[in-house]
């Protein structure tokens, strides 16, 4: 028989890895018993859709279902504690969300938080979780679409930019306009300067020095063309995806968006142009969508707004990109390839949504020559811009943009600056700098136009036709070619037999 101060040890220590045993067991089973806490929640709405984010430090288990008469959509949290980010939610919700009329959020059940969303009209839903991306944990996502979306050729049809004229309307001889004072454009944005100027017509203001931007536009022969150009304008990144951010805090969506408001006051007060803003407020919108919507607007040309971003501060420098198919012109254009495609893993995207739009232009057989175009139109944009800043690179680069894959619409995307150098983010934040930058990429644009003037509507229509021709020839060859090898198949199955 043991002696009893060895056993005494011996009975401690056994009696201590089991209670230390239980106590990991504990807690590594906690987060599964324990009630999960919502870290934050956001909405982001917008005419196109209303997004509500709920972040938490692990996955939510949920479930959603909708109410008529009057309509909600309903969604269950389940192990959820109701806490005061989630009672904060209701007061987050603005008079003029378009599709939410009111949240209510409260205790249904033990264990289920249920949140209600009382809706002004009929929405379509898409609930989805998002695993961590960014400075993000995990994400449930509910987008409220519309049950009918308008079309956004009659949804501009109703603004003051019609989008009826730009189809059809011939081009005007353009006109000596008469004297008016400035125009003050309300630019509310977050970050960014809050009004932008649109200079008078030179011959109503004083004598001055001109800017380098208003050199090249002066010099910029007027595009021939016999139609009005529609130019989509994509200002980056947006919502849940705010894009790089400088030392001072600055946000790149913002400043982009600035940018471009700015690009498109001036675009739009050319006689023989229009444009169209891809995103219009603090909202994300998938690449692939950016590019579907400038396909449906018929637009002809696509410019991508950005501000560059590096690990070292003495980066500077405007650039201009290109797509690639065959990789990228260097390793900086390829990361920064791959850091502007990881925007959907950021923003958010429901993958199990596919886009037909996007299936449908890998199989256009016009990309190789869109590239070219894209190219001439990078390099016009480029020497403009080096009037207003340092270029970073003295060539178009290209690289595998997932925003510039549009088939038929030459498209470029500019790198404005580096944000991430402290005095180009000071330079990205005030207004003259932003308003230059403007007018040498609408200058950029003229030079490009007056060299490669579109074609007419009625031409683009029928290249359109014979490329749907040709792409429904070989669909209809690769499908008489697949019913061939499934009649060999059967032909040889029954020899056999």
């Amino acid at each position: 028989m043991p002696d009893a101060p060895g056993w005494t040890l011996r009975a401690l220590a056994f009696q201590f890895l089991k209670y230390a045993l239980i106590v990991v067991a504990l807690a590594a089973a906690y987060p599964a018993f324990s009630a999960e806490r919502i870290i934050a929640s956001r909405v982001w709405p917008a005419e196109e859709y209303t997004r509500v984010t709920l972040e938490s430090a692990h996955p939510l288990r949920h479930d959603f279902f909708f109410v008529s008469d009057p309509q909600r959509l309903v969604v269950d949290l389940e192990g959820v504690d109701l806490d005061a980010e989630l009672k904060a939610l209701p007061s987050k919700v603005g008079a003029d969300d378009p599709y939410i009329q009111a949240v209510r959020v409260g205790l249904n059940r033990p264990g289920v938080v249920r949140v209600v969303f009382d809706l002004k009209t009929e929405v379509k839903p898409s609930v989805f979780p998002l695993a961590p991306a960014g400075e993000y944990k995990n994400r449930l996502v509910l987008d409220l679409y519309p049950a009918h979306p308008a079309d956004p050729l009659l949804a501009l049809v109703r603004k003051p930019d019609p989008i009826g004229e730009i189809a059809q309307a011939p081009v005007l001889e353009a006109k000596p306009p008469a004297a008016r004072d400035d125009t003050a454009l309300a630019l509310k944005v977050e970050g960014a300067i809050a009004t932008t100027t649109v200079p008078a017509p030179a011959e109503a203001r004083p004598p001055a020095k001109p800017a380098a931007s208003d050199g090249a536009k002066a010099k910029s022969p007027a595009p021939k063309v016999d139609r009005l150009v529609i130019v989509a304008i994509d200002p980056g990144h947006g919502g849940e995806d705010p894009g790089a951010r400088g030392r001072h805090g600055t946000r790149e969506k913002n400043v982009t968006l600035a940018i471009a408001r700015r690009l498109k006051a001036r675009i739009d007060q050319e006689p023989n142009m229009r444009a169209v803003l891809i995103r219009d407020g603090d909202y994300f919108i998938p690449l692939a969508q950016r590019v579907a919507k400038s396909r449906r607007l018929n637009a002809d040309l696509f410019v991508s707004i950005h501000a560059d971003a590096f690990v070292r501060p003495d980066a500077r420098g405007s650039s201009v990109f290109a797509l690639s198919e065959r990789g990228a012109t260097s390793t900086a254009a390829r990361l920064l390839a791959q850091r502007e495609n990881q925007s959907d893993l950021i923003g958010g995207v429901n993958l199990d949504v596919k886009d037909p739009v996007l299936a449908r232009t890998l199989l256009d057989l016009s990309l190789t020559a869109t590239i070219n175009d894209s190219l001439k139109l990078g390099r016009a944009v480029l020497s403009e811009l080096g009037d207003v800043n340092t270029l970073h690179k003295e060539h178009v680069e290209q690289a595998g943009f997932a925003v510039l894959k549009a088939p038929d619409i030459p498209s470029i995307l500019v790198e404005t600056a580096f944000i991430s150098n402290p005095d180009e983010e000071m330079r990205l934040k005030d207004s003259a700098y932003q308003d230059k930058i403007a007018g040498a990429i609408l200058a950029g644009l003229k030079h490009y136009l007056a060299q490669n003037p579109p074609l007419a509507r009625s031409k683009v229509a029928a290249n359109s036709l014979f490329q749907s021709a040709a792409l429904c020839a070989s669909i209809a060859e690769a499908a008489c070619a697949f019913s061939m090898a499934v009649a060999s198949s059967a032909v040889t199955g029954r020899e056999k037999r």
